[in-house]
């Protein structure tokens, strides 16, 4: 099957600094795949080249088999790409930029189709608002509303929630299962990571403009070398104990509940068996499932949800 978008040996630098390095990845039709990294990755620079914002040094970009640059006018009909900076007509009312904006691709306006996307994005209330008098969230719902007026086949979503109200999130993310049910292909870009867990199948994490993991979301959750113990206490502790301290042992919840931190070498037997020489008072024992932050971590070093993606 042909991918839906394919990435070869992409790279491109802005004087001495390298963005993107030897960047290659393929995603298949009908997927819904996450590329993070912390500020600099080289993310939207990627994002950039694939939509011909950005010209590309070495390597190629093909979209469902045609490539960017010398099938370009054909590769932007395919693509929508809502971009993570707010680019808007100022003066433009959302009825009359959603009128026209199919019109640059060469793709006649279906009114419909226009409909749908106002309804379904809550923009109705506003088409006759300029943009330069819409909120910052509702400028975002205009934006992914103008990415899929031309009907794309790859939507392109980068940092698509970013300082979004929680119904705005539940909103956009209902409605682009919709899209890829239907047969739409996703690429999303978010700092958000529980949103890329419940969201993505598979997910590619970059670091200083590489790539450092592509794999499906239940294996990259699944390389995560320590695991976390919740003990839940009937009597709180003033102090970790001692014999803890080697397992990153911290109290939370005014000592009611100890968190360790166990390398992946540690038995659980090994566990309790020193839990019990030490005849804590255990009212519960829980094992919580490790996140995408814990894989992000053990990558990169860096934590992406404190982070706001930068230039590149």
């Amino acid at each position: 099957m042909t991918p839906a978008l394919e990435i070869d040996h992409l790279s491109k630098s802005f004087g001495a600094a390298e963005a993107v390095k030897d960047l290659s990845l393929r995603i298949e039709p009908g997927e819904i795949f996450g590329l993070l990294g912390p500020n600099g990755a080289g993310k939207s620079t990627t994002i950039n080249m694939i939509s011909g914002v950005c010209r590309i040094d070495r390597g190629a970009v093909r979209v469902f088999g045609h490539d960017t640059v010398r099938r370009y006018r054909l590769t932007r009909r395919l693509v929508g790409v809502m971009h993570q900076e707010v680019v808007t007509d100022h003066f433009f009312t959302i009825d009359l930029a959603l009128k026209i904006h199919s019109g640059y691709y060469g793709v006649p306006d279906d009114r419909a189709w226009r409909a749908l996307l106002i309804e379904r994005l809550g923009l109705s209330p506003h088409l006759h608002k300029p943009m330069h008098k819409l909120s910052g969230g509702l400028k975002r719902r205009f934006m992914v509303a103008k990415a899929l007026i031309h009907k794309p086949q790859l939507l392109i979503l980068d940092e698509p929630t970013a300082g979004v109200d929680v119904e705005l999130r539940r909103t956009l993310w209902q409605f682009v299962r919709e899209m890829n049910a239907s047969g739409t292909t996703v690429l999303l870009t978010t700092h958000y990571l529980e949103e890329a867990e419940q969201m993505c199948g598979r997910i590619a994490i970059m670091n200083g403009g590489r790539l450092v993991a592509l794999e499906p979301t239940e294996e990259l959750l699944s390389r995560i070398d320590g695991r976390s113990l919740l003990l839940h206490l009937e009597v709180p502790l003033d102090q970790v104990p001692a014999p803890l301290t080697a397992w990153n042992g911290q109290l939370e919840q005014g000592g009611r509940r100890l968190r360790l931190c166990l390398p992946g070498e540690t038995s659980m037997g090994e566990v309790l068996q020193r839990l019990s020489q030490l005849q804590l008072s255990i009212r519960d024992l829980e094992r919580p499932r490790p996140g995408l932050e814990e894989v992000f971590l053990q990558l990169t070093g860096l934590n992406l949800t404190t982070n706001q993606e930068g230039s590149q």
